[in-house]
């Protein structure tokens, strides 16, 4: 792994225009590791041109601003993706526009998508892989990228509950905050801190949820249903980790419509069972025990309702 890092250094060297972009519908870790890895290369290398896009998410604001950038006036660029396998799920880049092209990855994925790929499924997050790259490559950076990289493993690894929690990952953790004597209390504040309308809709969910004696939750949440609770649209895929300790839940999915791209989101997780090999089979994919899928009818979301179910049944029956 480490001649990886130092290779990925040294196309960043190469190039003065770099572009940083991730997947669609962000969460801490795809936001925060673009944000953080457009300041460290900035930080190191003052006279490179350093952009971060994607669309903007308003819960995410405290990790810092996105940049809107016009490709067709990129002149020999570099292009890194980061948190995402493939190029369907990439927001705001277009790969053609770009001379050479990285990816930065713990989503397992056996297709080779870009130039130079550093894939590492054991890996708790992306932020994890970058703050991995800046002790191997001895880059300079700041106390509040170093917060930033914190808050994406903390709300990747779920706090650290989730079997992707590696000794690694504390290890680096440790370090972050030994090296950088950053404040934890106001990072948590922002990443789990809620408004009223948010827990009451958290209460919605929990005592709408079907779940099937095999041991699968499941709830299919309407466009009606946010407006009801006057949240966002990307709340339920916030909470789909809150569901992690319900003992009579093996495996849980959320489904909710997006009207502008005219499809369902489906976000599942599982507490032991793998689910992405069901997930790769309805157009999505992830880890083994958190991962999506993008659907464009109701009778496809029931098909894939149906399969997790029947996973979790097969599962106990070993």
């Amino acid at each position: 792994m480490v001649n990886i890092y130092k290779q990925i250094l040294k196309k960043i060297k190469e190039y003065d225009e770099i572009v940083i972009a991730r997947h669609v519908g962000p969460d801490p870790d795809a936001v925060g590791s673009e944000i953080a890895l457009r300041e460290i290369i900035k930080y190191n290398f003052p006279n490179k041109k350093v952009y971060a896009v994607g669309t903007g998410v308003s819960r995410f604001k405290y990790l810092g601003t996105l940049d809107k950038i016009d490709e067709s006036k990129l002149n020999n660029a570099l292009l890194i993706i980061l948190d995402v396998p493939t190029f369907e799920r990439v927001d705001s880049a277009y790969k053609p526009r770009y001379n050479y092209t990285i990816k930065i990855d713990h989503h397992p994925h056996d297709e080779v998508v870009c130039d130079l790929e550093l894939v590492d499924t054991k890996s708790s997050s992306v932020c994890q892989l970058i703050t991995e790259f800046i002790y191997k490559t001895k880059l300079k950076i700041t106390s509040e990228i170093a917060s930033i990289l914190f808050s994406g493993i903390v709300a990747d690894s779920d706090r650290f509950l989730l079997s992707y929690t590696t000794p690694r990952t504390l290890e680096l953790c440790a370090k972050l905050l030994n090296d950088y004597n950053f404040e934890l209390m106001p990072l948590y504040n922002n990443l789990y801190e809620r408004g009223i309308n948010e827990k009451k809709f958290e209460a919605f969910l929990i005592n709408n949820m079907t779940i099937t004696e095999n041991g699968f939750g499941y709830l299919k949440i309407t466009n009606e249903d946010i407006k009801k609770f006057g949240v966002d649209s990307s709340t339920a895929s916030n909470m789909v980790n809150d569901f992690n300790f319900i003992k009579e839940i093996k495996v849980w999915a959320f489904s909710s419509y997006d009207e502008k791209n005219e499809q369902y989101k489906i976000n599942m997780r599982s507490r032991g069972i793998i689910i992405n090999e069901v997930a790769s089979e309805f157009n999505g994919g992830g880890h083994k025990f958190a991962c999506g899928a993008r659907l464009k009818t109701e009778e496809e979301v029931d098909s894939l309702f149906k399969a997790l179910d029947d996973l979790c049944k097969s599962e106990s029956k070993e």
